[in-house]
């Protein structure tokens, strides 16, 4: 229980306001009180009792507290019941603080406040601590507000407010997070509304945010640990870092385990991984779940696999789900499939949503579909993007489009880039060209090669056909379709490249498109290799050409070997014209197939003749 006297002699139970340090001082000012008080001063029994009380010498500072509390002395009043109280005379000290109370003693009405609420009298509590709140009594108004907080009541705010201001450390503390959930709660349920209720909901969230870091500040000023994590998390959210660490290593120093976690983690980004190991041995020490699993990725990045394990599991002895699942990824990269299954189970099951993806992605490879299934539904359910384009990639493989087409949605609305790409195909295999391309703008955007291909070929359809050139036309810009088709080809994508390869050439530029085809070609392009293999037979260089044309005819490409059996044929080498003929025919297409079939025929006969 907190108390405090009227002359400030006392400030809370077993904790006395601080008087002169100096000892002389001191004994001078007790041996004035006490001839004063033997002389039967009141005021000064009062004050002598109050010394003695600090001290904890009750025996002697009782009979003076109830000498001064004889002649009325308010202050000795609540002094006595404080010592009462301590001596383990609740129903006594609760009598004397009444007398204090009703005399108006703030300090003795908040302390029988207290006491009624400790007996779950809350009525009689509330009436008292408001006659100290009332009167100014920071105390009192703090545990007013307290009493008001469990009960719901909107008034608890005031009373916090008032506590606060009159520089008490914990109702800074939670007034500050009153104001932050109170913005957290508001942002939550707003609804859609138009802009300029939009723009007044922003700046009511930004002056919120702007009170709330006041009274955390004031709390950690005074020595409040937690309020001083808290401003640390909202200066580091802002980029002011090294303001940041200076609160979160006060705040650290004073023994908050999470504020050294935070700590560890800003140093590690500086660059500076001993120091933060230091600050996330601690915290982990004091049963910090995060910093015992920062500890165990710091240790796995070295090499250690049994310290990575062992701070993994001190992080799953701290309530932190994270232990399980990054046990479960070290034994996965041990190839230790069994273990790592159990591990994410155990994780999945506490609903640990990555956990429970990576659990249906180990069954899905053990070949068990049906198991992997509602593990997929639920990490996708509880919010997992991977899991959502997993589960579309399940039903894909069922021949269900409808139901791969919803996961596909659900995890390219949450900006999964694979899966905005699947959402375009099947848009543009049903036709419905202007969203698929918004999805593969999505998609291309973040970086996916395929899409952006797929999006070049879908402007490019729009474009009309290219006229022939004039003379002294100024080259045209490179358009937009250009752009996304380098930007696939860039990423390594093979059509693109033989695509970006045939818009150089129509562009006069040969070089620029050999440069495309080449390495589209030694991809593994067959058509990168046949139109290659033309640039080169225009130059006159034959014989290399036929280099390329021979990995495209063998990569299966009809027209490459139509080539070699025309190269062939134009040499001499009628039977390897006639080979050449049989693969192209085998080939196709049909065109170049009747072509091949002619020739052959021709060759045969220029054999047989």
């Amino acid at each position: 229980m907190v108390f405090m006297g009227d002359r400030a002699t006392l400030l809370e139970t077993g904790r006395f306001a601080r008087m002169r340090s100096d000892d002389a001082a001191d004994a001078e000012t007790e041996a004035r009180h006490r001839r004063a008080a033997d002389g039967g001063d009141a005021a000064s029994m009062s004050v002598l009792g109050s010394l003695l009380l600090r001290r904890g010498d009750l025996d002697s500072a009782e009979p003076y507290l109830r000498g001064a509390t004889a002649e009325g002395d308010r202050a000795a009043a609540n002094n006595l019941g404080v010592l009462l109280h301590q001596r383990g005379y609740a129903d006594e000290a609760a009598g004397w603080w009444r007398i204090a109370a009703v005399a108006g003693s703030a300090a003795a009405a908040h302390a029988l406040g207290r006491h009624y609420r400790e007996r779950g009298d809350e009525p009689a509590a509330e009436y008292w601590l408001r006659q100290s709140a009332e009167q100014g009594h920071a105390l009192g108004a703090y545990a007013l507000a307290d009493l008001l907080e469990h009960r719901s009541d909107v008034g608890a705010e005031r009373w916090l407010r008032a506590a606060a201001e009159q520089g008490h450390r914990e109702a800074a503390y939670r007034l500050a997070r009153l104001i932050d959930q109170r913005a957290e709660r508001d942002s939550g349920e707003s609804d859609i509304a138009v802009e300029a209720e939009q723009a007044a909901e922003a700046k009511g969230a930004e002056a919120n945010g702007v009170e709330a870091e006041q009274w955390y500040r004031q709390a950690a000023a005074r020595g409040h640990r937690r309020a001083a994590l808290h401003l640390g998390a909202i200066l580091e959210k802002r980029g002011e870092l090294k303001e940041a660490g200076r609160w979160y290593l006060t705040s650290a120093k004073d023994g908050e385990a999470k504020a050294a976690c935070a700590l560890g983690f800003l140093l590690r980004d500086a660059g500076d991984e001993e120091s933060a190991a230091v600050w996330w041995l601690r915290a982990a020490q004091d049963g910090d779940g995060n910093a015992a699993n920062a500890l165990g990725a710091l240790h796995a990045a070295r090499g250690e696999p049994q310290t990575a394990e062992r701070w993994y599991r001190a992080a799953m002895d701290a309530g932190d789900d994270n232990g399980a699942y990054n046990l479960a990824l070290l034994c996965a990269a041990q190839e230790r499939t069994a273990q790592a299954e159990q591990w994410y189970r155990r994780a999945a099951y506490a609903g640990h949503r990555e956990a429970a993806n990576a659990l249906a992605v180990l069954l899905l490879q053990a070949g068990d579909a049906t198991g992997a299934e509602p593990w997929f539904s639920k990490a996708a359910e509880a919010g997992s993007v991977d899991a959502a384009f997993n589960l579309g990639i399940l039903f894909a493989s069922r021949d269900d489009d409808r139901a791969a087409l919803k996961w596909y949605e659900r995890a390219a609305a949450a900006g999964h880039t694979e899966a905005a790409l699947q959402v375009g195909m099947a848009l543009l295999r049903d036709g419905e060209e202007a969203a698929a391309e918004r999805h593969l703008r999505c998609a291309a955007g973040g970086g996916s090669a395929e899409a952006a291909f797929r999006l070049a070929t879908v402007l490019d359809a729009r474009q009309p056909p290219p006229g022939a050139p004039v003379l002294g036309e100024p080259v045209a810009e490179k358009t937009e379709c250009e752009e996304w088709y380098e930007r696939a080809a860039g990423q390594g994508h093979r059509r693109a490249q033989v695509r970006v390869g045939m818009l150089a050439a129509a562009r006069g530029d040969q070089e620029g498109a050999a440069r495309w085809y080449r390495e589209a070609a030694e991809a593994g392009s067959r058509n990168g290799a046949f139109n290659l293999g033309l640039l080169l037979a225009r130059e006159g260089r034959e014989r290399e050409a036929a280099l390329w044309w021979t990995r495209a005819a063998n990569a299966g490409h009809g027209r490459a070997a139509l080539r070699l059996a025309l190269l062939a044929a134009r040499c001499g080498e009628l039977a390897e014209g006639q080979r050449w003929c049989a693969r192209a025919v085998e080939l196709g297409p049909a065109e170049v197939a009747e072509r091949a079939a002619r020739l052959r025929e021709a060759l045969h006969q220029e054999l047989t003749a």
